[in-house]
């Protein structure tokens, strides 16, 4: 069982701005048995919520203040599969999915929820009284749990339309999962939603994905390589970075493969999104 941090204060319930971070475990090649791990932010002031990758917004947030690139590099990694933004406005009852490709911004509009069975069956997770909902949702069967002891109706993701917050979900493969990890009071919310994004539908946005093919000398932006640290940093021209352990990646190549290969392998796009079509 997960342990769940509270940062809380009695104020908690009077405050306007919520940060619920998710630990999520996802299965990002359908060839692999392994699942990758990372951490996922949605911060709500009961009007709107952005979810976001924790580290990316740290990354995002610190070269924005000091235009230090090489400290990008030194920075916590995420996957990279996990660029994207979601936006939820709950009175138009829309939901806005940011993303790059190359060096284009991208958003597609989204105004489906999942369609949740509520079921008579309740559980204590981490001392919140949590009841178990059921949906079919962009090609994949998923089972939550929410609580009603917070003021908040949203989830990780897409998953909202409980009457709660969605502490757990997860597909019934069990190759996305979300687990509530840590509830923080803000003051204020994420403030870096992409300016001038290219509208595309839903549609033409997974066609784009589902044929895009990493090309190295299209895709990479810069290169450093630093072998007295023994590291080798990747930049994309999606805004992208990451740093890796050379020691590492060796560990991992295999037989007529190279370091080359093994960061490419690193950078593909998953091939098990989390909407199937």
């Amino acid at each position: 069982m997960y342990k769940l941090l509270f940062l809380l204060s009695a104020a908690f319930f009077s405050a306007q701005n919520y940060r619920f971070v998710y630990e999520y475990k996802m299965k990002s090649d359908i060839k692999s048995d392994s699942l990758v791990t990372d951490y996922m932010s949605l911060d709500t002031d009961g009007k709107k919520s952005y979810f976001y990758n924790t580290a990316k917004y740290e990354r995002d947030s610190a070269y924005a203040a000091d235009k230090d690139f090489a400290k990008l590099f030194n920075r916590r990694n995420y996957n990279r599969n996990l660029n994207y933004l979601i936006e939820k406005d709950y009175a138009k009852k829309t939901i806005s999915f940011y993303d790059q490709f190359k060096s284009v911004k991208l958003v597609t509009a989204d105004s489906e929820i999942p369609q949740w069975k509520i079921e008579k069956e309740f559980v204590k997770i981490n001392n919140m009284n949590c009841q178990k909902a059921v949906a079919d949702y962009k090609g994949r069967n998923w089972e939550a749990w929410f609580s009603k002891d917070y003021p908040v109706n949203d989830g990780p993701y897409k998953f909202s339309g409980l009457p709660g917050l969605v502490v757990s979900v997860k597909d019934s493969e069990g190759q996305h999962i979300f687990n509530l990890i840590q509830i923080k009071k803000m003051k204020t919310l994420f403030d870096r939603v992409p300016e001038n994004s290219k509208k595309m539908s839903e549609n033409e946005y997974k066609k784009l994905m589902k044929n895009y093919t990493f090309i190295p000398s299209e895709d990479f932006e810069a290169f450093q390589a630093d072998s007295k640290a023994g590291t080798v940093g990747v930049q994309l021209k999606d805004g992208y970075t990451v740093q890796y352990n050379v020691k590492e990646l060796e560990r991992f190549t295999g037989k007529g493969e190279t370091i080359d290969d093994e960061i490419l392998r690193r950078l593909k796009r998953t091939n098990n999104p989390i909407e199937r079509d």
